[in-house]
């Protein structure tokens, strides 16, 4: 009997593992968005910082299975077999559904997730009792279950949201009427003062968030921090801020990065000693509890069914050197996870300063709710005095920065400095409160506060920057439901399938898993292929020839692949090749829209002598949009035919679509190499077959004319034939345009002149 409980325990260990890699994964978002968004130090630099905030944090962790302590459930009203369903239920949802969230990106609470899922669990087994108990009924759930705790959660998502967007919106806003985006102009107690506030409010958050429970913290220390909060407060301000005026002015320190960085160990603390219980807090304690049943066991006999799980609801210690094990987990997936940086660019898009691609769409809520704060807006700048108006709207202005767009910060030193102050603050005040307030939901939504009173979301992009946040919201809410429901499911299978179940179930896990890893390495490398398009960034019409040749060699490249795969896909009837060679040409399309979308970055950024490369590169986007909504449709038809189990192409068919396809190979590829060597005067050599191309389609054309007027029995097969010559037609007209602009406009005795960047402005 014993033996299943052991073979539990080790699938515990192994899930406890897991759902460190899959949680840190998440929750980097909540340390990290604030240091990469403003770039203030290099990336390696950031990871150094998190490891060690994590790394400290996992050893000054207090190791006490917060939730169950708690009491989610009632533990004395459950035996041992039924304790360790509900561990193994809540594991297993656990990974499944963190995992979910960091596949698309999306940061969620592992708290809450943790918590919903022993109140699922236990919800199920408690009813599974209730039922066999002729004596009881569904009004003594709540024997069985602390309903309060889930109550008191659910307000703590909607108290976390509303106070953290609208605390960080405030303070921004004066942080930024105070400093301006000129912060660095100012004079230097401006800083000094702030950092001093801002210091402060971080101390004070690893003081009581991060390192007051730790077991080296003797309770002398402790009881100083907790009784005298004022005065520490006080204190560290006026400490700080004579440390920081120094260091601005005889250490020429750049204050708000060292603002920066200490947040970011902060809060890496914060999560690894706070949050580390919500990974292997379960795992320790069905091991607490296998430990207590063994032992009774061994004593008197006693079976897992009979041995009422009482002592489980005291305090479950974790192990030093487990806290440092799973600290060490966490710190190789920190600078390993690939969807760790997934998640934090979801939060760092939807608070950038500038305008971009905007990754979520929008829906009728973000639509009307914009509509709604504009005229808000408007109703409260009509009652606002003019002079504090034209004072204000001076103090938003931002300097002219020109620079690449990847190499801009999504936003500058003073924002990124505020989340982390604010963020701080929140989660230290909830902590003295003992409210039920979020790590994430708290530095989501101070971030999302900071960026809009920064006026980040403009006319251009509220819309979907409110789409966004929605999005992230509603994924918080349906983490509650999904856990709850999930963890039932997954109980109820354990508690009747035993031991076939558990391995049913750790397998499914593990598939689950690994396809989601592969799938997710995979888009990674679709997003990192080599042939993705760039945007210009050129100042010139011969910078701009020699800039975009690289994007003309990519479509032509991969539109000759697109080409082949279609004609490849019908005559084999390949209804999977032609599917993905849909997605293909999708992502294409979308890369040039997004090229389209750029060209007023790039307009703004040309010398004024050179405005011929605008028309230039506004004619070679149109171009190549022309030749990828040729290859669109060519793709689709293709699909739609087989998909729709029409008759095959007849073999004379594809004999010629398949001669043709070797014209447009050669051509294509003649191209490409021109394109890639940067060797201009061999398109002359491209343009010379122009004739001869067309001629050939024009062949084609004829031949089945004149099939379909003698043998042709499919009025299907006819149309789509025709679609394809057709296309192809238009393919090469769009192909020959854009060869005879670069061949018009390419002058090799012009070296090309190339975006420069004004150092002092770049600073600023």
């Amino acid at each position: 009997m014993e033996n299943l409980y052991i073979y539990m325990l080790a699938a515990l260990a192994f899930l406890a593992i897991a759902d460190l890699v899959v949680g840190v994964s998440n929750d980097a978002v909540n340390f990290l968005n604030s240091a990469i968004g403003s770039k203030a130090v290099s990336f390696k630099t950031i990871m150094i910082v998190a490891s060690l905030g994590v790394a400290v944090g996992a050893m000054t962790s207090s190791g006490m299975m917060e939730v169950a302590r708690k009491g989610i459930f009632n533990p004395g009203e459950f035996m041992f077999d039924e304790i360790m369903v509900i561990f193994m239920a809540v594991m297993l949802t656990d990974i499944l559904l963190l995992d979910f969230f960091n596949t698309l990106g999306l940061p969620t609470s592992t708290t809450v997730s943790i918590v919903f899922e022993l109140l699922g669990a236990s919800v199920a087994v408690a009813l599974i009792k209730i039922y066999a108990d002729s004596n009881e009924t569904i009004l003594d759930l709540t024997n069985y279950i602390n309903d309060a705790k889930a109550i008191e959660i659910i307000l703590g998502i909607l108290l976390s949201v509303v106070v953290a967007f609208t605390v960080g919106a405030i303070i921004q806003y004066v942080s930024r009427l105070l400093l301006t985006f000129k912060f660095q102009e100012k004079p230097s107690w401006y800083g000094a003062v702030f950092s001093g506030l801002a210091t402060t409010a971080i101390l004070y958050f690893i003081l009581i968030k991060g390192v007051k429970n730790a077991s080296f913290m003797s309770p002398e220390i402790t009881e100083l921090i907790t009784s005298n909060p004022l005065a520490l407060i006080g204190i560290s301000f006026v400490v700080l801020t004579v440390i920081s005026y120094v260091a601005i002015n005889f250490l020429k320190s750049n204050i708000y990065t060292i603002i920066i960085i200490i947040g970011t160990f902060a809060l890496a603390v914060a999560f690894a000693g706070n949050d580390l219980v919500n990974f292997i807090g379960v795992p320790m304690a069905g091991y607490d509890s296998y430990q207590k049943w063994y032992e009774a066991y061994l004593a008197t006999g006693i079976s897992p069914s009979e041995y009422s799980m009482e002592g489980l609801a005291g305090k479950v210690p974790t192990k030093p050197i487990l806290l440092l094990i799973a600290g060490l987990v966490m710190v190789l997936t920190l600078w390993f996870s690939s969807k760790a940086k997934a998640v934090v660019k979801t939060s760092v898009d939807l608070s950038r300063q500038d305008e971009g691609k905007e990754r979520f769409e929008p829906n009728f809520l973000s639509r009307n709710i914009v509509r709604l704060t504009i005229g808000l807006s408007e109703s409260v700048n009509n009652i606002l005095p003019e002079n504090y108006k034209n004072w204000a709207e001076k103090r938003f202005v931002k300097p002219k920065v020109i620079a690449k767009t990847q190499d801009l910060p999504a936003f500058d030193l003073v924002r990124a400095a505020v989340n982390l102050m604010v963020a701080s603050v929140l989660i230290s005040i909830a902590t003295s409160m003992k409210l039920p307030l979020s790590t994430t939901y708290v530095t989501f939504m101070v971030a999302m506060g900071t960026s809009l009173a920064d006026k980040a979301w403009g006319s251009e992009s509220a819309v979907y920057r409110v789409a966004g946040v929605l999005n992230v919201i509603g994924g918080w809410f349906f983490t509650a439901f999904s856990a709850f429901v999930a963890a039932a499911i997954m109980a109820v299978i354990l508690f009747y399938g035993k031991g076939y179940a558990l391995v049913g179930l750790l397998v499914l896990a593990l598939v689950l898993l690994l396809k989601s890893y592969l799938s997710h390495r995979k888009s990674s490398k679709i997003m990192k292929e080599e042939d993705q398009l760039e945007k210009a960034e050129s100042s010139s019409t011969q910078g701009v020839i020699h800039e975009s040749a690289a994007n003309i060699a990519s479509v032509v490249k991969r539109g000759n692949r697109i080409y082949t795969s279609a004609i490849n896909g019908l005559a084999v009837q390949d209804l999977k090749l032609l599917k993905k060679n849909k997605k293909q040409i999708d992502k294409l399309s979308s890369e040039i829209d997004d090229l389209r979308d750029h060209i007023f970055y790039f307009i703004k950024n040309l010398e004024e002598p050179s405005l011929a490369a605008s028309n230039f590169y506004i004619n070679i986007l149109g171009y190549l949009q022309d030749m990828t909504q040729s290859l669109e449709y060519i793709s689709k038809v293709s699909h739609k035919h087989i998909n729709n189990n029409h008759k095959k192409l007849k073999f004379s068919q594809i004999k010629e679509l398949k001669d043709l396809d070797a014209r447009m190979e050669a051509l294509f590829t003649t191209t490409q190499n021109a394109f890639e060597s940067r060797s201009f005067e061999k398109i002359g050599a491209v343009l010379d077959k122009k004739a001869e191309v067309f001629e050939l389609v024009k062949e084609k054309i004829q031949k089945q004319v004149e099939r379909t007027r003698n043998e042709e029995s499919s009025p299907k097969n006819t149309t789509l034939y025709f679609s394809l010559l057709l296309e192809t037609k238009d393919l090469l007209t769009a192909t020959m345009n854009l060869l005879d602009e670069y061949y018009g406009a390419h002058d090799s005795s012009v070296k090309p002149a190339t975006l420069t960047i004004d150092k002092d402005k770049e600073e600023e």
